[in-house]
């Protein structure tokens, strides 16, 4: 039952969702066409701040991933790895989720190609996906879009919490998936 229901909220959420927002700004009186034109212009003028920053995050994920830097940290920490039972295959994927979820994405559809959608790898890669954030992406982006220079707090707290979450999902991945 609860399941069922679930199933259908989520495929009603976000009709309901289009259709309540702009009810909700009727009833609030919001002039919803001046608002939304200028929202619009404030985006655009956001994407043109961070434009410099995402090129630069992207060529830099880019040449990491292109020098072979990631297979060669898969090499050394092997033994590592293994002593906390993370198969090496995910190592790259646990490496470039926090810089960019699309290569993330990517490196998670190779493992699930190789290994088969339904594998323990594919699982564990797409809880691992699931799990964490784009740290160094938000923060050479979003933080750059805004002048914050003094990044040291952020960086720090979003990196322990990616590595938390990584911990995390091959912890409940064993447990779960095995």
């Amino acid at each position: 039952m609860f399941s069922k229901t679930v199933e259908t909220l989520s495929v009603w959420i976000i009709p309901l969702m289009i259709a309540l927002i702009p009810l909700w700004a009727l009833y609030k009186r919001v002039p919803i066409y001046d608002t939304f034109i200028k929202g619009a212009k404030e985006g655009v003028g956001v994407g043109l701040r961070i434009i410099p920053y995402l090129v630069a995050i992207l060529i830099a994920i880019g040449m990491f991933r292109a020098s072979g830097a990631i297979d060669l940290l898969a090499e050394v920490l092997d033994p590592v790895l293994s002593l906390i039972g993370m198969p090496v295959d995910v190592l790259p994927l646990a490496i470039i989720r926090p810089l960019s979820g699309s290569g993330a994405l990517g490196i998670t559809s190779e493992i699930a190609s190789q290994y088969g959608g339904d594998s323990y790898m594919a699982r564990l890669a797409a809880v691992m996906t699931g799990s964490s954030e784009t740290t160094l992406y938000v923060i050479a982006v979003y933080f750059g879009a805004v002048g914050v220079t003094k990044v040291r707090h952020a960086l720090a707290a979003g990196l322990i919490a990616d590595l938390a979450a990584t911990l995390a999902a091959l912890f409940i991945s064993q447990m779960m998936l095995l």
